[in-house]
């Protein structure tokens, strides 16, 4: 190791240290009076101790740590290299020096050993919680932090190591009845949930700090509304998703956000099974560059495929993934491609250029308004677009092909949800006589995407109001974007063919309850500092969301947040009629020839009848 200022001070230190503590086992065996030949092997040897100490201190790595921040692992070196070092110097003194030490020297001298290294070393954390932290800038706020687990302790750990500059943790609460009247790191327990708003008053507490990621969004939602009635600063330990979309290296305090409150289980991955699919593969992504490709691409490179292929339309969007890909992911070889979906030359040429073995289809067009003004760009994009990828990945060999589908699908109320539905007939068509297992992956509404509510929500709050939402009774289901994308890729590790795949997007949202939410997390009040306007729903709107038709019903499979839907019947000459329709005539096609097209092919389709109810996940 190379040795700077501070490791040989701490060698120097050391140094005196042993020797004093050789010294002290003498004294202490023969209580003060040691004898004449003990005192000249002690002299003649103490060289050669010291150096054999040194040398194992340093192989442990007592010269290459932060004693500051000296924990558990610290004292377990600072044990076996004092016992290593003790028992080498005792070999040492009985082959070569002219007289043995007694044994209960060898004991004492482990001890003081012991104790003075590790008191030398623990004094630096002692100092540090104690007389360097008392040295605060100003008067602190007083913090309260909800969560006496692991994530409480990093708060209180975090809160000290800014020298209490963002707040001095004045108590902690935690419901578990067994954690009562005890301290965390020195911080009291001082109830639970129910004292929050008692001590909050009768403790002056200024910023509470919830320190429980993997808490249920039905908790966080009861902690932050009891807070904003005493109108305190909210701020919470980021959730798991932070740590698998690689968002974060390390749990940091932050702002309350939305995703906190609707409390998203953990995806639990098969790592082999999809590392078995993806590694050393080549894997191309339509729509790199959108909200769902891009955290495709993020999540497919923890995976180490051999080459990771960047299709898009936008060159803006798609060289903003490449150089996030390239700083964060040095390993992986990335290729982009700026191509249209629609032109099937194109995508012919690229596919026959990298052979892939794997495709995530999300390029699409997603935003159901724009595409009922738009109608044929929808079909030439969805439809057609989908058609042209996936029949060249049937063409060039393909592996897997996962098509990103959505709810909107089911039972179609738009031009936009007809399409997709027409993209998911169109892969299961191609199924029916491919070797490559074409699927696709089902799911509602991820936030934070470009076409979601919350980032609207976010610029009208910004502008001081008012909101608006469609319909008091929308609803609407919900899933983060990491969350998405890795349950897409662990769909696309369990494709055998055909399926449609339908993510458990969990318990319908009320959008005006996330608007009042995002409100609240802004802090303001509901009709009081901002109002929401209804402004009645959209042309291709439906209130409620579905995720399967009446007669698919769905099977589990092992992943317990995926689902199957049962097959049903494909018209696959009215699908490739349709195709060939828009192949020819797309820009020119006529909305009412749209909207017959489409409904000669999509059961179900009903331009305009939103307001059905919602069909739930049937399991069998």
């Amino acid at each position: 190791m190379k040795f700077n200022r501070k490791s040989l001070s701490l060698m120097l230190i050391d140094a005196i240290l042993v020797n004093l503590a050789a010294f002290g086992s003498f004294y202490l065996r023969f209580e003060g009076d040691i004898p004449k030949e003990y005192f000249w092997t002690y002299y003649h040897t103490a060289w050669a101790g010291t150096l054999i100490y040194l040398c194992i201190f340093s192989l442990f790595g007592l010269y290459n740590r932060l004693w500051q921040y000296a924990s558990i692992s610290e004292l377990i070196s600072i044990f076996f290299s004092v016992s290593v070092g003790t028992s080498s110097v005792v070999l040492v003194i009985y082959f070569l020096a002219p007289m043995r030490y007694p044994n209960t020297v060898a004991v004492l001298l482990w001890l003081t050993t012991t104790f003075l290294i590790g008191g030398s070393r623990f004094i630096w954390r002692i100092l540090q919680d104690t007389i360097f932290s008392i040295q605060l800038p100003g008067i602190p706020k007083r913090v309260l932090i909800i969560g006496a687990g692991d994530a409480g302790a990093l708060a209180v750990r975090e809160l000290k190591n800014s020298n209490y500059r963002e707040g001095y943790p004045i108590g902690i609460v935690d419901d578990a009845p067994h954690k009562q009247k005890l301290k965390l790191m020195g911080i009291p327990i001082l109830g639970t949930r129910q004292d929050i708003s008692h001590l909050v008053k009768f403790r002056d507490v200024e910023e509470v700090i919830i320190a429980m990621p993997s808490a249920p969004g039905g908790v966080i939602r009861e902690i932050t509304e009891i807070c904003e009635k005493s109108g305190l600063v909210i701020k919470i330990m980021p959730g798991v998703y932070n740590f698998f979309s690689g968002q974060v290296d390390t749990l940091k305090i932050r702002q309350v956000e939305i995703e906190d409150l609707l409390g998203r289980d953990q995806v639990n991955l098969d790592i082999e099974e999809v590392a078995g699919y993806l590694a050393g593969e080549t894997v191309l992504v339509t729509g790199a560059g959108g909200s769902i490709g891009s955290e495709l691409c993020r999540q497919i490179c923890r995976f180490n495929p051999e080459k990771l292929i960047l299709v898009g339309r936008g060159e803006n969007s798609i060289f903003d993934i490449e150089q996030e890909l390239r700083s964060n992911c040095p390993g992986i070889q990335l290729v982009t491609e700026i191509l249209d979906v629609k032109e099937r030359e194109k995508v012919e040429l690229v596919f026959r250029k990298y052979k892939p073995g794997v495709v995530f289809h999300a390029a699409a067009h997603k935003h159901v308004p724009l595409m009922e003004q738009n109608p044929e760009e929808a079909l030439k994009n969805n439809i057609l677009g989908t058609y042209n990828v996936a029949e060249i990945s049937d063409l060039t060999r393909v592996k897997t092909f996962v098509l990103i589908s959505t709810d909107k699908a089911i039972n179609p109320t738009s031009i936009m949800g007809a399409t997709k539905r027409v993209a998911e007939m169109i892969i299961q068509s191609l199924d029916l006589h491919s070797q490559t297992h074409f699927v696709a992956v089902r799911f509602g509404n991820v936030l934070g995407s470009r076409g979601s509510v919350i980032p609207t929500f976010k610029k009208q709050i910004a502008k001081g109001g008012p909101v608006t939402v469609t319909h008091p009774e929308m609803v609407r289901y919900f899933m983060t974007i990491p969350e998405a994308a890795q349950l897409v890729i662990q769909a696309g590790a369990m494709a055998r063919g055909g399926e449609v795949f339908i993510l458990d997007m969990g318990k319908p949202v009320r959008i005006v309850d996330l608007a009042q939410d995002l409100i609240r997390l802004s802090g303001f009040e509901v009709d009081v500092d901002m109002k929401i306007v209804f402004t009645g729903m959209r042309p291709g709107e439906k209130l409620y969301e579905e995720l399967l038709t009446a007669d698919e019903g769905t099977t589990s499979t092992k992943h317990q947040r995926i689902f199957v839907a049962k097959p049903n019947g494909v018209d696959v000459v009215g699908v490739e009629g349709l195709v060939q329709v828009i192949r020819e005539r797309g820009s020119f096609l006529t909305r009412d020839e749209i909207v017959q097209g489409l409904g000669e092919v999509v059961v179900g389709f009903q331009q305009g009848a939103g307001k059905r109810g919602p069909i739930r996940l049937v399991v069998k």
